[in-house]
C-alpha cells in the first residue's frame, strides 16, 4: 500500500513538473517568437540544467507536441461548452467560431503553433492532432444541423463548406494577429467583421424555398383589444 502511494505521489509530482514545463514554454514562445522556444531557456527559467529536462521530454519536437496537444485540447472544449448553449444550425458554428476567436488572441502563441507553421520541420502526433480532427467534426455537424434546419442549401453539406468556414475563420484571425494582435476578439477593424462574413453562407448555399425559416412579417405591430369599460 506504502509503495503504491509513493508510486501515485511521484505521478503527481512528475506531471506537475511537465505542466510547469510548458507554462514555461509557453512565456517563452510568447516573449520570443513560437520557433524562438529553446530548451536551455526553459531550463534556466526552471531552475535546472538542460540534460534535467530529457527526463521529462526527449527532444523539442517533444515539447512542442506536448503544446500542441494541450492547445487543441483546450481550444476544442472552449469550442464545444459555448456550442453547447446554442441553438443547433447557424447559431451553434457562429458560437463555436466566436468562442474560437477568443481563444485564440487570449492564448497567441500557442494558436500560431496549432493553426499556422511557425516551426520548421515540427509535424504534430497523431495523438495530438486528434482533437483538432475532432473540432472539425464539430463544424460539420452545425453545418449539417444547419441544412436539416433549412437555413442552408443542401449542398453546404459537403467539405467545400466546410473549407470555406475555415478559410473565413483563418483569415480574419490572421488579420486580427497581424494587425492588432493586443486587442480581443470582437475589437478593432477585423474581429467585429466576422459576423458579416459568416453570413455569406448562406448567399452561397441558398435554402430551397420551401426550406427556408419563416421570417417575421416586419409589418405594423397588432393593435391589443380595446378593453371593454
Amino acid at each position: 500500500m506504502m509503495l503504491a502511494v509513493s508510486e501515485d505521489r511521484r505521478g503527481r509530482r512528475r506531471q506537475e513538473t511537465i505542466e510547469e514545463i510548458l507554462d514555461i514554454a509557453v512565456v517563452v514562445m510568447t516573449e520570443e517568437g513560437v520557433n524562438g522556444l529553446s530548451l536551455a531557456e526553459v531550463a534556466r527559467r526552471l531552475g535546472v540544467q538542460p540534460p534535467s529536462l530529457y527526463k521529462y521530454f526527449p527532444s523539442l519536437m517533444a515539447v512542442y507536441d506536448a503544446l500542441f496537444l494541450r492547445g487543441q485540447r483546450e481550444h476544442l472544449a472552449t469550442m464545444r461548452h459555448a456550442m453547447a448553449d446554442a441553438e443547433p444550425g447557424l447559431a451553434a458554428l457562429a458560437a463555436g467560431l466566436d468562442a474560437s476567436g477568443r481563444w485564440s488572441l487570449e492564448n497567441r502563441a500557442i494558436a500560431q503553433l496549432l493553426f499556422w507553421r511557425p516551426v520548421p520541420n515540427f509535424e504534430p502526433s497523431p495523438e495530438a492532432f486528434t482533437p483538432s480532427v475532432e473540432m472539425v467534426a464539430l463544424n460539420r455537424q452545425a453545418i449539417a444541423d444547419a441544412v436539416a434546419t433549412g437555413e442552408l442549401g443542401a449542398d453546404a453539406a459537403s467539405d467545400e463548406a466546410v473549407y470555406i468556414v475555415s478559410i473565413l475563420m483563418a483569415g480574419t484571425f490572421s488579420q486580427a494577429m497581424a494587425n492588432e494582435p493586443e486587442l480581443p476578439w470582437g475589437e478593432g477593424r477585423f474581429s467585429p467583421l466576422f459576423p458579416k462574413l459568416l453570413g455569406l453562407l448562406p448567399a452561397a448555399y441558398p435554402p430551397a424555398p420551401s426550406s427556408r425559416p419563416r421570417a417575421r412579417s416586419p409589418g405594423r405591430p397588432r393593435r391589443p383589444p380595446d378593453n371593454p369599460e
